[in-house]
């Protein structure tokens, strides 16, 4: 028999396990002493040991009146003593060990399922080591000052907000992230407090106080989240008087009807909720264990079960559905220069500058391999751009005035239209005075979010709507590439919180977030979820769910882990009852003595308990990669972004194939195949060897991965008919058939390739832990 809530100190520790220990050896003293004829002897230690367990309930009874709860543990004292009442002394000293057995298992249960969140406090750093001059020395967390230059040993926890002042580290993020392998990071990046340094020591520039660290915020979320009790817990908890009236009727009417006290006994030894007052919590706890470790604090059960019952998502776009940061998606040169040229020279320039655009530039350079140099007299002008020599070159970055781009040649008014059509940022370059091309940026869409979004509609989400501040052509082409069913665009922070409100009317809303305005309509919804990874301090303390991670496919996860939590409860809580119910019923027509009946009660708890466990498992319907698994993704994802701007040469290939240049277009046209045959081919036929495998055991059903080996086998025909032209051509220039043949083909394989490398990204690489490649 279980009953109650196990506070989790260590004396209630000592508690448990003295209680059950002398209780268990009450029981089978007595039982000794009963077998050799020691009859006196057994009654009173079975009577000792009732005394014990009236004892305890006498305790736990005070203890609910103090919460101002009745609890079920009067049927347990009033079980107790009917047992000495009418003589059953063993089933006494049988219930006060189930009892006791009951208070050790629910102890042991709940602090199981909350370990993930008690990691996270126990990994909370409480010193630094802070650099003074050239000495090095201890300090107490709360005295590290933004601008303090900090060691991390190997193996430390990082104790604030950072940039990584040194060489690259590798860091450990599983404790706030729940990824498995390490990352690096390189110097200039941002490292958050709380990850683990697995690799050398490395220093870094403190940019947070601890008090104000992303560990210390996620900190106070988890204690929010333990402090929590769920809706359905406190419904559990009221049930208990009923069930409490109910019992007692049933014991009494089974005495008066019988005459037989002892039939009263045993209705009240079976007569306990137990499977309604621990299996909800058990499970409910678990959830948010489960979710903690993938990276997503739940402040408390209560949000956990609103997330589990919501039908309207409601998602900002800039940062939650998109990535958040400009990032470059084309790089087109004037004639003469090479895009890798053209990038490198703007990213060796812009590495002075602190502005997002040119942090994007040097991210993207460094992603493609490209040397960068350390520029010299440099100027920037606020609003037009930064110049300097990279070498020996005038490098000149920024608008079209400040680097002399002039007139309508093909290459700027592709730029101009490319990036109204894209609805990316056109930032222009010059060397030495001359145009030398242009680089286009736009926030592209997190590569998980249409993933997502499907994951969340065949979960039980019925609609999905975006409310952004964004202008309406922007929020209406990301809206149609992540599939929504309402735009709402231009909308000011207030009008935000009228839209979730209007949607709330209508259903159980989820709003999606991640930066100060957001916060009032996080607020506003019955559930407000925060991408706390990057977000703001306000959207991450309003919200109820808080993504420590920068992924959305997280909360996808948590959606389905709240949904199987909850569903496992009333499971737990239906079984666990029903045979409750029917052992009263047994006990009442004289079928089961109170002996018998502590034991199949207790068999219940236990029985319900281990199913309520079941939520720390992972469900069937949640795709996770193993080690081997997430090292592959992250391969292909790794491939793809050194692959997808080549993709872009086929395109200009066929482009210039139309300019007239032959002789020019065909020096292109034999790059554009050799990528295809050495490097793409390969990188394809891989795939099929050890990506897609792997995938379709993760995924599951018949041929998860058929439609993405039929776009293979398509870039393989469409390749092998460009080497038929290829070979036809020769040596010579192409005739006009050779050309719209060779146009079509690269035209065709460049269109399916983006299309194809998308699609592998968005539903095959995303699943790994840190493969996206746009991010």
């Amino acid at each position: 028999m279980v009953t109650g809530a196990d506070t989790s100190t260590g004396w209630d520790r000592l508690v448990r396990i003295g209680s059950l220990t002398a209780a268990m050896i009450g029981l089978v003293s007595g039982g000794l002493g009963w077998i050799i004829g020691l009859h006196r002897l057994s009654d009173g230690l079975w009577i000792a040991t009732s005394a014990i367990g009236i004892a305890l309930s006498v305790v736990w009874v005070v203890q609910a009146a103090a919460h101002r709860r009745i609890g079920v543990d009067l049927i347990a004292l009033a079980a107790i003593v009917g047992t000495l009442f009418v003589g059953e002394y063993v089933a006494g000293a049988l219930i006060t060990v189930m009892l006791t057995t009951g208070r050790a298992l629910e102890g042991w249960a709940a602090g199981r399922a909350e370990r993930d969140l008690r990691l996270l406090l126990e990994h909370a750093p409480v010193s630094a080591h802070r650099y003074h001059g050239d000495t090095l020395a201890d300090c107490a967390l709360d005295a590290v000052a933004v601008g303090d230059v900090l060691m991390v040993q190997s193996g430390e926890v990082v104790p604030v907000d950072g940039t990584l002042l040194s060489w690259a580290a590798t860091i450990d993020e599983s404790a706030l992230t729940g990824e498995s392998l390490p990352v690096s990071k390189d110097p200039g990046e941002a490292i958050r407090s709380g990850v683990v340094n697995a690799g050398s020591p490395f220093d870094l520039v403190a940019t947070t106080t601890s008090a104000e660290s992303t560990f210390a915020g996620i900190v106070r979320l988890v204690e929010q989240a333990s402090a929590s009790s769920s809706p359905f817990v406190r419904l559990a908890d009221r049930f208990a008087i009923v069930f409490l009236a109910v019992s007692f009727a049933a014991a009494g009417a089974a005495w008066i009807v019988s005459g037989e006290g002892v039939r009263a006994v045993a209705v009240l030894v079976v007569a306990t909720p137990c499977p309604m007052i621990l299996a909800a919590p058990v499970a409910i706890v678990a959830g948010l264990s489960r979710c903690a470790r993938r990276g997503v604090v739940v402040k408390g059960g209560g949000a956990l079960e609103a997330l589990a019952s919501a039908d309207v998502l409601l998602f900002d776009k800039t940062g939650t559905l998109t990535a958040g940061r400009p990032t470059i998606i084309e790089v087109i040169a004037a004639d003469g220069f090479d895009p890798d040229q053209v990038l490198r020279l703007a990213a060796s320039l812009d590495q002075v500058s602190p502005h997002v655009v040119a942090t994007a530039i040097v991210r993207s350079a460094r992603d493609r391999g490209l040397d960068l140099v350390v520029p010299t007299e440099t100027t920037e002008s606020a609003g037009d751009g930064v110049r300097g020599l990279v070498g020996s070159q005038l490098v000149t970055i920024g608008k079209a005035a400040w680097t002399g781009v002039e007139g309508d040649e093909e290459w700027v008014a592709r730029s101009r239209s490319q990036s109204e059509f894209e609805g990316a940022l056109c930032v222009f370059v010059a060397v030495d005075g001359i145009p030398a091309g242009a680089l286009l940026l736009a926030d592209p869409i997190r590569t998980d979010a249409a993933r997502t979004i499907r994951n969340l509609r065949r979960n039980g989400i019925r609609r999905v709507v975006m409310v952004t501040g964004d202008r309406h052509e922007i929020a209406t082409s990301v809206g149609a590439m992540v599939g929504v069913d309402a735009i709402a665009a231009d909308q000011s922070p207030a009008d935000k919180v009228d839209v979730v409100r209007r949607e709330t009317a209508g259903g159980s809303t989820i709003m999606v977030g991640d930066g100060v305005n957001d916060a009032p309509a996080l607020a506003a919804a019955t559930v407000g979820v925060a991408i706390g990874a990057r977000g703001s301090t306000a959207s991450s303390e309003t919200a109820d769910i808080v993504l420590t991670v920068d992924r959305l496919d997280r909360l996808g996860e948590a959606h389905l882990i709240a949904r199987r939590a909850r569903t496992i409860a009333v499971q737990s809580v239906v079984a666990g009852m029903a045979m409750s119910v029917a052992a009263m019923a047994a006990a009442a027509f004289g079928l089961l003595p109170p002996a018998a009946g502590a034991l199949l009660q207790e068999c219940i708890d236990i029985a319900v308990i281990l199913n309520a466990l079941r939520a720390l498992r992972v469900g069937g319907d949640e795709v996770v990669l193993d080690e081997t698994g997430e090292a592959i993704a992250q391969h292909f994802a790794e491939a793809h972004r050194n692959l997808r701007p080549d993709v872009a040469t086929l395109r200009d290939t066929a482009d210039l194939l139309g300019s007239g240049d032959l002789t020019g277009a065909m020096v292109d046209v034999h790059r554009a195949y050799r990528l295809l045959v050495d490097e793409i081919g390969p990188h394809e036929a891989d795939e099929d060897r050890m990506l897609y495998p792997i995938i379709a055991d993760a995924l599951g059903g018949t041929d998860p991965t058929g439609t993405m080996s039929r776009a293979h086998a398509e870039i393989s025909r469409l390749t092998a008919q460009l080497t038929m032209v290829v070979e036809r051509i020769g040596a010579g220039d192409p005739d006009a058939t050779d050309v719209r043949e060779l146009q079509r083909l690269l035209y065709g394989l460049y269109a399916l390739l983006e299309l194809h490398f998308a699609q592998e990204d968005e539903s095959f690489l995303s699943l790994a832990e840190s493969a996206h490649p746009l991010h």
